[in-house]
């Protein structure tokens, strides 16, 4: 039985940010060049104008660049900048932790029957680590086990507890070596995106075929799956003929999981838009349980692994050539690929501790946002990573 996370790519490069902190100032991460303006299309509505009422007004990027919020958080964000969980050893510190795999952004430690998940504060894209982010390992559990509790009418999942704002315990299943990406629009600026595959010319990628004239931040006709293989050192794009053929997945569970991450996303969209943001794209992770069935596993709808817009203001800066106002990092994608090469060089340059400070508040934002709940700042008295280690080993000897 393959372990929950076990494929996931190794990272090439470790960067700890340096800590030099100055007033934040973002006119790189709020202010877009305009594209030149196009002719209105008619074939595919831009409309995602979320319904409102008088006691609840619509989200808008001043809420995310100045709040109140944020000044009340924001001390606690750049006093963290040196105590971020970026790497465990819990193998080491826990009785009865077997073996540790070392992911993108969780640990994963075999406990015989159960695997334990600490998701840490790294920050990967490009297919390597660019910084850690204060708080953002408590981000991402915690959504997770939101969107999880949310999606059991969908879906089953692999969880059994969390014990800790940075951990969560699962089942043991055979984990589906391909991602499940699900996008609603045409954007992104990796080398896999969708925008930068269709401004070279593709029209049929991982066996969708797309229309001719579609512009950057579009909506699609409808949405589409986009599955990638988890190669070693690069997601490669592949079409579910492709998956069947080489046997990573036999055709039944190929159409579950499917059918599955396109009714996950619909449903994330549909809740997403109540709270004044577009779920524009996201991946998802299947395993085999026991019992034969396919589970739901890794993460769920996080700020990592999607993208969010805010919903108000996209139609009118979509129709003026405007890029949407995003609440997620893509601004930290595109200073690396201002600066360096992220794919190829060897070293990566540091990442300004205003932005990462920013990406840490945009973590927040987006859980609070998205479950309408506060976020709760850790008690910083006891060292993180003890912290956890007696929180796992209570869980664990709770369930022998």
């Amino acid at each position: 039985m393959s372990q929950c996370m076990s494929s996931l790519n190794p990272p090439k490069t470790l960067i700890n940010p340096k800590i030099s902190i100055k007033k934040p100032s973002f006119p790189s991460i709020f202010t877009f060049k305009t594209r030149p303006r196009f002719q209105k299309l008619t074939t595919i509505s831009a409309s995602v104008m979320p319904s409102q009422n008088q006691d609840h007004p619509p989200l808008s990027l001043d809420s995310l660049i100045s709040s109140s919020r944020k000044d009340e958080l924001f001390g606690s964000i750049k006093s963290s900048l040196s105590n971020c969980l970026s790497e465990t050893n819990l193998h080491l510190t826990v009785p009865g932790l077997k073996s540790k795999t070392r992911g993108k952004v969780r640990d994963i430690y075999d406990s015989g029957d159960y695997l334990v998940l600490v998701t840490t504060d790294r920050q990967s894209a490009f297919d390597r680590i660019l910084a850690s982010i204060p708080f953002k390992g408590q981000v991402l559990n915690e959504t997770s086990l939101w969107w999880f509790d949310k999606t059991r009418h969908i879906t089953s999942n692999a969880v059994v507890s969390s014990p800790d704002k940075n951990v969560t315990i699962a089942k043991k299943c055979s984990v589906f070596p391909v991602e499940f990406v699900v996008r609603g629009y045409v954007t992104g600026s990796t080398d896999t995106s969708l925008w930068t595959v269709y401004k070279k010319g593709v029209r049929n990628y991982c066996g969708n075929v797309l229309p001719d004239g579609l512009v950057k931040s579009q909506k699609l006709p409808e949405n589409i799956l986009t599955p990638t293989t988890k190669a070693v050192d690069h997601d490669v794009p592949v079409t579910s003929d492709e998956i069947v053929k080489r046997g990573l997945m036999t055709q039944a569970d190929y159409d579950e999981a499917s059918r599955k991450a396109l009714s996950l996303f619909e449903y994330g969209q549909h809740i997403a838009l109540e709270h004044g943001l577009i779920l524009v794209d996201t991946k998802y992770e299947f395993g085999k349980a026991n019992d034969g069935s396919v589970v739901l596993i890794d993460e769920v709808h996080t700020p990592d692994s999607s993208r969010y817009w805010i919903a108000n203001s996209y139609d009118e800066r979509f129709q003026n050539g405007l890029e949407p106002e995003n609440v997620d990092k893509e601004f930290l994608r595109l200073w690396f690929k201002d600066h360096c090469n992220p794919y190829e060089d060897e070293v990566l340059p540091d990442a300004p501790a205003d932005l990462v400070c920013e990406l840490a508040w945009r973590y927040i934002f987006l859980y609070e946002t998205i479950t309408k709940s506060k976020f709760e700042m850790p008690l910083m008295e006891e060292p993180i990573h003890d912290r956890i280690s007696q929180n796992v080993a209570r869980s664990l000897a709770s369930l022998q």
